[in-house]
């Protein structure tokens, strides 16, 4: 037994992988692909794909937003994970990794589930809100520029259903949540973020140590 997290080093990590880990030989490519990008720090870990596979499959979900979808691999887990008649909606900005990400999502024979929106997200936000769809999502996975957390939390609660989830990743942010008076935008709204989901009672709340940290919130 023990009373906290354990830290993973790389022996007890790949265990993990070797045990638990069901990556099919697509998403595998998918992953290595990324990875020789620059920006290759942006794509989440193949865990946590998986994690969030399930929840959709645990949620029953149907409808599912994405903010931040870079080369498709979440959107990848998610989209297999939904019924034939499902839709995930992805917003993301114009880049030549939305290419890469809709060549795998074709060669998965899902693209009719994804709806990939190019634009800023908080145009993609309001223009749903304005159409209609409120309360209208079952899962909503938030990992995008980090500055706007704050904002996209309010969308988030606007646009999901009760009961619905909403993920937000990177929030342990590889440590720099600890910094005092943090010169970054990015951190400080993360660090603003996680305080007020504390004691944000519209939701349920739980922080998992799960890549970069993965925050799952219920909304009540």
């Amino acid at each position: 037994m023990t009373q906290r997290t354990l830290n993973l080093d790389d022996n007890l990590y790949q265990y993990l992988l070797d045990v638990s880990q069901r990556e099919t030989p697509l998403l595998k490519r998918l992953r290595d692909e990324t990875a020789q990008l620059t920006n290759a720090h942006w794509q989440i870990a193949p865990e946590q794909g998986q994690f969030m596979a399930l929840l959709v499959q645990l949620t029953g979900a149907r409808r599912i937003l994405e903010i931040g979808t870079f080369t498709g691999y979440s959107a990848l887990c998610m989209a297999a994970a939904l019924p034939a008649d499902g839709q995930l909606i992805c917003c993301d900005l114009p880049g030549d990794y939305n290419a890469i990400a809709r060549r795998y999502w074709y060669e998965a024979g899902l693209q009719d589930r994804i709806d990939l929106r190019l634009a800023p997200a908080l145009e993609t936000l309001n223009a749903l809100e304005r159409g209609g769809q409120g309360e209208s999502f079952d899962l909503i996975f938030i990992d995008a520029d980090k500055a706007n957390y704050p904002v996209y939390l309010e969308h988030a609660l606007v646009l999901a259903r009760q009961g619905g989830l909403i993920l937000f990743d990177n929030v342990l942010w590889s440590g720099r949540v600890l910094e005092q008076n943090p010169d970054s935008a990015d951190t400080r709204a993360i660090q603003a973020l996680n305080r007020t989901l504390k004691r944000d009672r519209r939701v349920d709340l739980s922080l998992l140590p799960l890549g970069d940290g993965l925050t799952l919130c219920r909304k009540r």
